[in-house]
């Protein structure tokens, strides 16, 4: 069986997939999926952001370990769209090696890029870059869990 290629998920399918919502919903659109394989999308920063408000606010910065979040989210949609995982919930395992190399702050947009690099069963790992532009902000590995919704 190949895989195909979801080319655009709009905020209404994300929050169909994911249980985070506002604030800590940090997916805006997925501009490409391979279920199961990688995903591609952005979050645009406003100086509305909750978070700019408290951290730094004479210069508002994003979190780092939001862009982390960030990551992940991606990283559980490419997974959530796979059939075997559809009803499941992505959790957090591990991280590694991650590095905050750009400041990203009000009016970027974070470009979210995620690649599966192993899945045994519903334990998996991912490779992750967030950009602003041409310029790496984040990037490392995130390790996750596939497990059951609780009812």
């Amino acid at each position: 069986m190949t895989t195909q290629t979801i080319q655009e998920l709009d905020i209404v399918e994300i929050k169909r997939l994911l249980p985070h919502r506002y604030p800590f919903l940090l997916v805006d659109r997925v501009i490409e999926i391979t279920p199961g394989q990688s995903a591609k999308g952005y979050k645009n920063l406003t100086a509305n952001e909750q978070f700019f408000e408290g951290h730094f606010p004479f210069k508002p910065i994003m979190p780092g370990v939001l862009m982390v979040e960030a990551l992940a989210q991606m990283a559980c949609l490419a997974m959530l769209t796979k059939e075997e995982f559809k009803h499941k919930l992505g959790v957090f395992t591990g991280i590694e090696g991650i590095k905050f190399r750009q400041m990203v702050v009000p009016g970027d947009r974070l470009d979210l890029e995620v690649e599966l690099i192993k899945l045994k069963g519903p334990i998996g790992k991912i490779k992750g870059i967030a950009k602003v532009g041409d310029k790496v902000a984040c990037e490392g590995e995130i390790s996750f869990a596939m497990i059951e919704k609780e009812q």
